[in-house]
Parts: C-alpha cells; structure tokens; sequence
C-alpha cells in the first residue's frame, strides 16, 4: 500500500470512531496489505489522536492467548496503543455511548517505575522495571463489521482498543506467580469465564519482553508510569449496557466494571 491508500485506511477506522457505524475489513478493500501497513494505519490514527490534545498512557498486547488466536484465526500476538480517555474507574459506571461492539477481558496490568527500552530486553530487566501489578479488565472493541478480523485488521484498528479499568490493589511482582496465578471472571453475578496468567505467552512476563523489544525495534520506548496489558487471560465475553463485570485474581485482588444503563 502507498500512503495514500494508508491514510485513506486510517480515515475510514477514525470516521467509524466518529459515527460508531463498524466498516468492511480492510483486507477485503486493500489488496496485498501487510503487517508494516497495518502498524503504519494505527500509527496515522495515534498521530490524529494525538493532534486532539489526547495522550498515550501506555501500550496493550492482544492475541496472546491459543483461545484468542483460535478465535480470531491468528497466530501471533499484536500491540496497540492506550490513551488517556481509554481509563475508567473502577465501579463507576462506563458510558455506552463511545462503543460499537464491546467485550471484556480479563488481564494482569503491568505498571512500570522505568522506563523499557527494546530491542534486547530480558525477562530479568523487565521484572526490575516493573513497579507493580494490578487486576484489570479491557473492554475490547472493534471497528470492524462483526468482528470479522485477522492479524492485519485488528493491527491498523490499534490491537481492537476499547477502553480499560484498573483495580485499586497494587502488588509486587515478586510476590506472586504470575504463571499460576487463576482468574474468575462473572457478568451480572454469572460465572463467565475462568484461567490462568500462563495462557498469556506462558507468561505475562514474556509478553511483556515481546512489546518491549517489538516496539523498540520500531524506535519506542514502555516509558516509567506508563501501563502495559499483557493479554487476556480468558476468552472475552460480549457486554451491554446495565451489564456489571468482576475478575478476581488469585494474589491480586479484583476489579469490577459496571456500564451504565442507556438513557
């Protein structure tokens, strides 16, 4: 693809932003799409958001989990971009209004006290980087018409970002296995979905590495108070609105998402 027809991409995802009407996948309208493209579409789309006074607030890893890739016919992991409007606090209820087709995931979020610099970073360095570990959900959403999407599509619509809500438990990293650490996640009191930090990569820890050496071999630094989600630990799960969703972690905490009713 030229320029031309990558920001053509980008202005057709930021016009279904706009008017939450989801579009025909782009690799269905742009032949020979690749992923540089795909990053190169996000990338215009973060450039814009940026041009709106908006700031990235940290970086998301998707597609980490076999259930995810099987899901979604992948078979390897993408990353995206958090803003700052992305974030919502816990319990207090989540507008509908900025969705087209959300889902929520659960995951371990990261929060870094230094910065991580790629490529070249270890398992090592990232833990000493990490300044703690909190229970989190995303809500997920695409762009894309019935989240019909493969590696490229969910790439240029920034790894199919929705929004995020943190817990309030911080936790050392060292204080807990990440790897064995399980998560219970209900809607409206109903058991929805169950598993454990090792369906992400073997480890968050390792997807973490990833996005660090990923986006630093593309000139990016994970910079100190930024967040990182590593990946879903279970399959996500659609929502509506009035709906209220809670992940608990084992060694972590909980956190609750509730949306709020339409007016």
């Amino acid at each position: 693809m030229d320029q031309q027809f990558r920001r053509e991409a980008a202005d057709r995802l930021l016009t279904a932003y706009r008017t939450r009407e989801p579009i025909d996948p782009l690799v269905g309208t742009y032949d020979g799409m690749t992923v540089e493209d795909a990053y190169a579409i996000q990338l215009l789309q973060m450039d814009h958001f940026r041009q709106q006074g908006r700031t990235v607030k940290g970086h998301k890893v998707g597609l980490t989990s076999m259930a995810m890739q099987r899901l979604l016919g992948v078979s390897e992991p993408d990353f995206g971009h958090l803003l700052d409007d992305f974030f919502h606090l816990e319990h207090t209820p989540i507008p509908m209004g900025r969705f087209i087709q959300p889902r929520v995931e659960p995951e371990v979020a990261f929060v870094l006290k230094r910065a991580l610099k790629g490529p070249g970073v270890t398992v090592a360095e990232a833990l000493t980087a990490i300044d703690f570990v909190l229970p989190a959900l995303e809500i997920v959403d695409s762009r894309i018409r019935e989240w019909k999407i493969g590696l490229l599509d969910t790439i240029s619509d920034n790894a199919s970002s929705g929004a995020i809500v943190l817990g309030s438990t911080p936790t050392p990293v060292t204080e807990v296995d990440l790897r064995l650490s399980g998560c219970t996640m209900h809607r409206n009191g109903v058991l929805v979905g169950t598993g454990a930090g090792g369906a992400v990569l073997g480890s968050p820890l390792n997807s973490l590495v990833w996005l660090a050496n990923t986006v630093g071999a593309l000139g990016t630094t994970l910079e100190a108070g930024h967040v990182v989600l590593p990946g879903a630990i279970t399959a996500m799960v659609p929502v509506a609105a009035g709906d209220t969703v809670t992940a608990a972690f084992a060694g972590l905490g909980s956190v609750t998402a509730r949306f709020a009713k339409e007016a």
